[in-house]
C-alpha cells in the first residue's frame, strides 16, 4: 500500500532540523525536514539531494576556498558532492526534502 504525505508544505518538527522519515532506498534515505534556523557547515560522506518544498534558503558552500551562496526558493534544488562543503540558512520557516546516504550528517 502506498504512502501519501499531504502535509509537506505545512509540516512542522519539535525542533530546528527535525525531520520525518520518507523512505529508505538502498542505503539512502528521504527526509521531510521543517527548520527555521542556520544548520552547521558540514561535508556529506556521499551525494545530498536538497530540494526546497516551501520558503526560502541561502545555500552557502565553499568553491575553491572562496565562499559562495545562492538563494534556493521553493522546487529549487542543491546537490552536494560527496566532500562538498556547505550549509544552509533558511530565511524565516522552510521545508526542506533531503535524500542522502542512510547515517550521513
Amino acid at each position: 500500500m502506498p504512502d501519501i504525505v499531504k502535509d509537506a508544505r505545512t509540516f512542522r518538527a519539535d525542533r530546528a532540523w527535525g525531520a520525518r522519515d520518507l523512505a529508505e532506498i538502498d542505503g539512502a534515505t528521504a527526509r521531510l525536514h521543517w527548520t527555521d534556523r542556520p544548520y552547521k557547515w558540514h561535508r556529506n560522506d556521499g551525494v545530498e539531494v536538497f530540494v526546497v518544498l516551501e520558503g526560502a534558503v541561502d545555500m552557502h558552500y565553499r568553491e575553491e576556498n572562496t565562499e559562495k551562496t545562492v538563494r534556493l526558493e521553493s522546487a529549487d534544488i542543491f546537490i552536494a558532492h560527496e566532500g562538498d562543503e556547505h550549509v544552509a540558512h533558511p530565511d524565516g520557516e522552510a521545508r526542506i526534502l533531503v535524500i542522502e546516504r542512510k547515517g550521513s550528517v
